[in-house]
């Protein structure tokens, strides 16, 4: 394993205890935001170290040359790569359209008056956003069992 993965993930884990010390020093309105960045970074970085160190260990070497070996093989498929690119395009003309409807539907909720709160619109984008990536998966299914 690269020690690159090794400095992100202790990168990941610095930047994680940095906005955990700032949220707690600080009293400020972005202080669940902080928390929020610190344990994603925290976990994102621990794991990160996991890996590495779980890959480096002689006992682990032919496994993980196996892994990367096969990991090459699925990436390079011609196969997969036109169906990742097939899902890929599909998700996002499906999006596009979602994303349109919304426009409109937004559009009629602000002139009622009904939308006056922000959560509103950032949990449809959230939203949207695990849509689009579910999307993608299920088509990309859909396509590989087709062909």
């Amino acid at each position: 394993m690269k020690k690159n993965n090794l400095f992100i993930g202790v990168l990941y884990f610095l930047v994680g205890v940095a906005c955990l010390i700032i949220g707690w020093l600080f009293e400020t309105k972005l202080a669940g935001l902080l928390f929020g960045f610190a344990g994603g970074s925290i976990c994102g970085g621990a794991v990160m170290l996991w890996k590495y160190y779980y890959w480096t260990r002689p006992e682990n070497r032919t496994k993980y040359l196996e892994k990367t070996e096969n990991e090459n093989i699925e990436l390079n498929d011609e196969r997969k790569t036109k169906l990742r690119d097939k899902s890929g395009r599909y998700a996002y003309i499906i999006g596009l359209i979602v994303i349109s409807v919304s426009i409109i539907l937004f559009s009629i909720l602000g002139s009622l008056d009904i939308i006056q709160n922000y959560r509103l619109i950032i949990l449809y984008l959230g939203g949207l956003f695990v849509f689009q990536y579910i999307a993608g998966l299920v088509i990309y299914n859909h396509l590989s069992n087709k062909y």
